[in-house]
């Protein structure tokens, strides 16, 4: 088994808030394998809690059991080649069981098929439209996962979602629960990072558009800030050579120069990260020290430490000394996606944008190294960092 894959989702030493959302989920399971309509178990906390872990633990449990009809599934392409891999180097776990969520559904209504419990990690990726671009016919995922299991057991994160063709909101999760027997699993606790609860507060503050302060200093959490992209880079590159897994990261919105779609800003030039239909995911690769991560292929996995540029759709307001997001200079296009059956607002579509931010920001374990491209917000970043007010 791929040690760095094993680290981030197999842990030996499960902490006691795991041990007891684990032991609850247990409980709820066995009770909803007995009952006649099918329930839903909702894993709920903010990125770096752990939930991921917690859903391995379990499925290693019951995937490996061959009294269970069991699937795991996730939208994530990277996230699906990751548990692939695990699965074959885990005794009596087939790959075969894992999934994307279409492929199963999809299967399933051909076949006719039904399971004792489905696992869906990151199911705020769930499509909740039609999607026939993608193969998908339906009109919610959740639904149609629910109508071929007596458990599912879901992990959902509201402000992880960054598009609306897969949007949820607390409300359209009810929605599509409606009269089955659920529950929710909640973890509040900071697992993935070494930084105190005031060093992540810093960082939902600042995608929140409230007043800027000072990084807190109150804990092993190394964060540091770049007047250059090309410093921060060179920085990211001695970590990545002293520690591994180590990556810049970006916002999307950097304009195209002479052709080229690259994230550029100051001596920093680098192209943005690539699919790979190979099954190693892209933080693992080696040559992906000289692409920029985004979204697409870090949501879910673990950084050492990640180097931050805050692209071009975020600026300075003096007067308010806050962090603002522009949707107008986001440039990919995905978020913004019309739907038939509901409206997005700009601060919606707004909240889409800081979401990717805020989930970014969050990949590293040990440390973030922080720019901005906005001249004005880079340096009052770089002046509460040097001065402290």
């Amino acid at each position: 088994m791929n040690e760095i894959l094993k680290e981030q989702f197999f842990v030996d030493d499960l902490s006691d808030d795991q041990k007891h959302v684990i032991t609850n989920i247990n409980s709820y399971i066995k009770q909803g394998l007995t009952g006649d309509t099918s329930s839903v178990a909702i894993i709920e906390g903010a990125a770096g809690t752990g939930k991921s872990v917690v859903l391995m633990e379990l499925v290693r449990q019951y995937m490996t059991d061959r009294h269970y009809r069991t699937s795991l599934v996730v939208n994530h392409p990277e996230l699906y080649k990751a548990y692939r891999d695990l699965a074959e180097s885990i005794p009596n776990m087939k790959a075969s069981e894992i999934r994307r969520p279409t492929s199963l559904i999809n299967y399933a209504q051909k076949n006719h098929k039904t399971y004792d419990i489905i696992f869906v990690d990151e199911a705020h990726l769930l499509y909740s439209k039609s999607e026939p671009y993608a193969h998908y016919r339906g009109q919610n995922q959740l639904t149609d996962l629910m109508a071929l299991a007596k458990v599912v057991v879901v992990v959902y994160d509201f402000d992880q979602v960054f598009q609306s063709k897969m949007y949820w909101d607390r409300d359209l999760l009810n929605k599509t629960i409606g009269g089955h027997p659920h529950k929710q699993f909640d973890m509040n606790f900071q697992y993935r990072m070494v930084a105190s609860d005031e060093q992540v507060t810093w960082m939902d503050d600042l995608t929140a558009e409230k007043p800027l302060k000072p990084f807190p200093e109150n804990s092993d959490f190394e964060f540091k800030m770049f007047d250059t992209a090309g410093a921060l880079f060179e920085t990211i590159k001695k970590r990545n050579k002293e520690v591994g897994m180590s990556r810049v990261v970006a916002t999307s919105g950097f304009p195209r120069i002479d052709g080229r779609h690259n994230v550029e800003m100051d001596s920093f030039s680098l192209p943005w990260d690539e699919w790979d239909p190979q099954r190693t995911h892209w933080a693992k690769r080696e040559g992906s020290i000289t692409q920029v991560g985004t979204i697409y292929t870090l949501q879910g996995f673990d950084l050492n430490y990640v180097g931050m540029i805050i692209g071009p759709s975020f600026g300075y307001d003096k007067q308010s000394d806050t962090m603002t997001i522009i949707p107008e200079k986001y440039s990919h296009k995905e978020i913004f996606k019309k739907r038939k059956d509901m409206q997005f607002s700009r601060a919606e579509y707004k909240d889409f944008i800081a979401n990717v931010l805020n989930v970014l920001m969050k990949r590293g374990k040990y440390g973030l190294y922080l720019t901005a491209y906005d001249d004005d917000l880079r340096q009052r970043l770089l002046e509460l960092a040097t001065t402290g007010e």
